[in-house]
């Protein structure tokens, strides 16, 4: 697309007030703009992004204890910056806000409709909260058409009414996550199919690059019994709305929204077609095709203005001339990782964290105190400390999820009193390790109700069983129930577990009190239950009272928590799911999305390859935020960057590292690429021999005992030992070995590195669209390169970028990694599915114009041929480092015959008798 205006058009703007003010004329134009984005190969943690500015300060506009000057009392410590240059389109911002056009009978879709959305959203998944893409839909005003929604398990979901006022049907895929490309862009696509012919409806989704196709189903049609219909409720169509959910079950949308359509029919009439591309940057609105008008409401605005950075100021240092003719402010602003880096003290244990974002917690003690404490509190407000007695406090650190818990002594005690609620219905929980269960009947934990017949509920162990019972005012039992069977009694001791009671209406005026136990390491339980006739009440205590069967009992995060209700629930479906181990064997890109949603602040997002997972973690531990993020890439190999367009951090897995296309390809023949071009080609990096251990847990080894660059003897044709230990976070033991064998084929890859790759965009301006959307951890390729460095072309990986803008110049200069390691093997792809021989050498000389080679297999199976395999050629072999094309092979028996198209790579030379002969893309195992 050709640019709207000069595409070295650098804007600077500072926030100033709640406001973005234009600074770009202050900005010196003798000093060039530096932005560095990404980390240098090699490093353990991401660094800041940074950029350096020079101000014009004149009239000291610029400095903050200026009465006098423009901006007094709004210039402070971490300001807001952004530069930023124009886009070849534009699209809807949205941050919370969103675009909507009123409702009107032309809206109006009583049957089949269509609905797609192409957006670029932050993360596509949320796993607390679903996220609202388009429709019609009110809970206030209890007037509902349609919406569509992207749910926690990242599938798409479509809910409709066929009434207009009560919430309808929904037809869900949460078994195929929406595929999102790397860069975050994608369309998805819903159908409703109100009479699908079989006495029914079907909802189809769907997906695709952009607006136009091509279309790919998403998983399977969802079907429905009986035949539906679309509801005509007088409401807005809105794009990036919640949906005005009183639940709390939805977010807005928070990324970039390109294009919408709603059809009447299946591909059928356009009814609204808002396209956000082709507007001015600041954009009120836009009239689409269809003719409705659509307006911004709150933090949704027009953009077409790429962002080349985003950060904070920390400082504004006054510099002027001894004669005072010349001042300026030499600013160095950086991205979120600085302030993150100061200062930050450890976080909470998982499960103190989870359990404090609870909006329905209303009692709370960790128990986590050190072993002087005098008191257990509670951080909850408005909750007194416990009463105890007998304890042993910081005396088990065993549990992953939690800071180490007091033990029970010989005589100990608790009492709590539960802060009063006024909505019937609660529930208590625990974690605790008893070594074993107790001879006699032993109280465990006792709750104290009120506003019910029962009066107390109490938890007893003993060998013969586990036994819950509730208790009237005078001690009376009114209901109770005992767990006799070996495996759940031998369960409720010996490992931690996790202790819920807690009552549920049963109907007809009956309560359920109900115990569980659910074993934390392999997540199974148990459960007793009773039933009384009585109202649930509220809780307004916990106390414990335990002698020597008890004694060495480990407990703590003990919690209470409003749950109102009818039914049964399923014992473990609580806030502690998961947090209480720790989290351990969750993926990194489920724990970087589980603490992006955590700390809202960091508008952290994440991205995976489709289809694939990360690697698993191990328990979470009480260290800095910085440090989980570091620990996350550590692990899995990906790659933690700042965001370029606002202030925030990405994390890409290691799997969106493997297979990539070109973001930018650079010809280097027609000086795409400035020089120097230098290869560094030493043993930096170099790894052969690698033992990965789990934190806490077993190690794994790998060594590369053949090949240029393994373990043999430089006399042998190897280096030497290059060994090396480290320790990560892994969720077992068999994930070692595993690692330690990638790690190895990393550090063994046999190819030069390319730490500066120059490219000057202001005399190749057709590069700037691709240039803007770089981003550390994408593939660049350079063609035609010199002949000095190889054959090529070059990929490599991006791990740093920096850019130079002036007004009259734009210098990137990317610091880069071999891409070859990540060219991993595909399952029946026709190029990465092919397996490489055993060993195979010419079995006479090939002269550069040789069109055939006679080839012997010395090791392994022999190769394919023309008659066995035809559909498999062609494909590339190398000899000597010249690429060619294998058209055919004929013979069985060695040697074999090859019809090969010479010099695909420019390489053209004579091969010898006993050259290898390998297979240019082999398969590789990823991860």
């Amino acid at each position: 697309m050709a640019y709207p205006e000069d595409p070295l058009d650098l804007r600077g703007e500072l926030l100033l007030g709640g406001t973005w003010v234009d600074i770009t004329s202050r900005m010196y134009t003798r000093e060039p703009v530096r932005i560095v984005h990404g980390t240098a190969p090699g490093a353990s943690q991401a660094d800041p992004a940074s950029c350096s500015v020079l101000l014009n300060n004149d009239g000291g506009a610029l400095s903050p204890r200026n009465p006098m000057g423009p901006y007094y009392g709004l210039l402070g410590r971490n300001t807001p910056i952004r530069l930023t240059l124009p886009a070849d389109e534009s699209w809807l911002r949205l941050d919370g806000g969103y675009t909507s056009t009123p409702h009107s009978t032309g809206l109006t879709i009583p049957g089949d409709f269509d609905v797609r959305v192409e957006a670029t959203l932050d993360d596509w998944r949320r796993t607390d909260r679903g996220i609202v893409l388009a429709g019609k839909w009110s809970f206030p005003l209890g007037r509902y058409c349609w919406r569509l929604i992207v749910n926690t398990y990242g599938g798409l979901s479509l809910s409709w009414s066929s009434t207009g006022t009560a919430a309808g049907a929904l037809a869900a895929d949460m078994l195929t996550s929406v595929p999102v490309p790397v860069d975050g862009r994608l369309c998805v696509r819903a159908v409703l199919d109100v009479n699908n012919g079989a006495g029914g409806w079907t909802a189809t989704f769907y997906t695709a690059p952009v607006m136009a196709g091509p279309w790919t189903q998403l998983g399977t049609a969802v079907t429905g019994a009986g035949v539906t219909s679309v509801g005509a409720a007088d409401v807005p169509l809105t794009v990036g709305m919640v949906g005005s959910s009183t639940s709390g079950a939805f977010v807005p949308v928070s990324g970039r929204v390109h294009r919408v359509e709603v059809r009447s029919g299946i591909g059928g009439t356009l009814l609204a077609a808002p396209d956000f591309t082709t507007l001015v940057h600041g954009a009120s609105g836009t009239t689409d095709s269809a003719g409705r008008v659509w307006s911004l409401v709150g933090a949704a605005v027009i953009e077409r203005r790429e962002g080349l950075f985003a950060g904070e100021v920390s400082s504004w240092p006054p510099r002027w001339t001894g004669a005072g003719y010349d001042a300026w402010v030499p600013i160095q602003a950086a991205g979120i990782l600085r302030r993150l880096g100061q200062g930050r003290r450890p976080l909470e244990s998982p499960i103190r964290r989870r359990l404090m974002g609870a909006a329905s917690l209303m009692a709370y003690w960790p128990m986590e105190e050190g072993a002087d404490a005098q008191q257990i509190y509670s951080p909850l407000l408005g909750v007194r400390p416990l009463a105890t007695s007998g304890l042993q406090l910081a005396a088990d650190d065993s549990l992953p999820g939690s800071a180490p818990l007091p033990t029970l002594g010989a005589s100990a005690s608790i009492s709590g009193s539960i802060p009063g609620s006024t909505t019937p219905g609660w529930q208590v929980e625990m974690v605790y390790r008893l070594p074993a269960v107790p001879s006699l009947q032993a109280e465990v934990l006792r709750v104290g109700v009120t506003g019910s017949t029962m009066r107390s509920a109490h938890v007893y162990a003993s060998s013969a069983g586990i036994r819950v019972e509730g208790r009237d005012g005078d001690g009376a039992i009114v209901g109770f129930f005992v767990v006799t069977a070996p495996a759940a009694v031998a369960d409720f001791a010996g490992r931690w577990n996790r202790l819920t009671l807690f009552v549920t209406d049963a109907g007809s005026g009956q309560t359920y009190l109900t115990a569980a136990w659910r074993d934390l390491a392999d997540g199974s339980w148990w459960g007793a239950a009773t039933v009384y006739t009585g109202t649930m009440g509220i809780a307004t205590s916990v106390t414990g009272t335990w002698g020597s069967s008890m004694q060495g009992m480990a407990l703590g995060h003990l919690s209470a928590v409003a749950v109102p209700g009818a039914g049964i629930s399923t014992p473990g479906s609580t806030l502690y799911s998961g947090a209480d181990r720790g989290f351990v064997g969750e993926t990194a890109i489920t724990r970087t999305r589980r603490l992006a949603e955590e700390e809202p602040a960091l508008r952290l997002s994440a991205r995976h390859a489709p289809g694939a997972t990360s690697e698993a973690l191990g328990p979470q531990g009480r260290v800095q935020l910085l440090d989980l993020l570091a620990e996350v890439g550590e692990t899995d190999g990906g790659i933690l960057a700042e965001r370029m367009d606002q202030l925030g951090l990405v994390y890409r897995a290691r799997n969106t590292l493997y297979n990539q296309a070109p973001a930018l390809t650079l010809d280097y023949a027609v000086g795409e690429v400035s020089a120097p071009l230098e290869p560094t080609d030493d043993d930096d990096g170099l790894t052969n021999d690698m033992t990965v251990t789990r934190a806490g847990g077993g190690s794994g080894r790998s060594v590369a005992t053949t090949g240029p660059l393994s373990t043999a003897s430089p006399e042998t044709g190897g280096v030497g030992v290059y060994e090396q230990a480290i320790t990560l976070s892994l969720g077992s033991d068999a994930q070692t070995e595993q690692i330690a064998s990638w790690l190895v084929h990393l550090g063994t890859w046999d190819e030069a590195r390319y730490p500066s790759v120059r490219v000057e965009l202001h005399r190749h301006p057709g590069l700037i669209p691709a240039a803007m959307r770089l981003r550390p951890g994408h593939l660049v390729r350079i063609v035609n390169p010199p002949l000095y460095t190889g054959p090529g072309p070059l990929d490599l990986i991006v791990r740093q970028i920096q850019h130079e803008p002036t007004p009259r110049t734009w210098v990137l200069t990317l610091v880069c990694a071999p891409a070859g390691p990540y060219r991993v093997g595909v399952y029946d792809d026709p190029v990465r599915g092919r397996y490489d021989t055993g060993g195979s050498q010419l079995a006479s000389t090939a002269t550069p114009t040789s069109g055939t080679l006679s080839v012997a297999y010395t090791d392994g199976v022999r190769w394919i041929t023309t008659a066995s395999h035809p559909g498999h050629f062609p494909f590339d072999i190398t000899v000597g480092g010249e690429r060619m094309t294998v058209t055919a092979i004929s013979a069985a028996v060695s040697p074999q015959i090859f019809s090969v198209i010479r010099s695909v790579n420019g390489v053209s030379k004579t091969h010898v008798v006993g050259a290898a002969v390998r297979l240019a893309d082999p398969t590789v195992y990823a991860l």
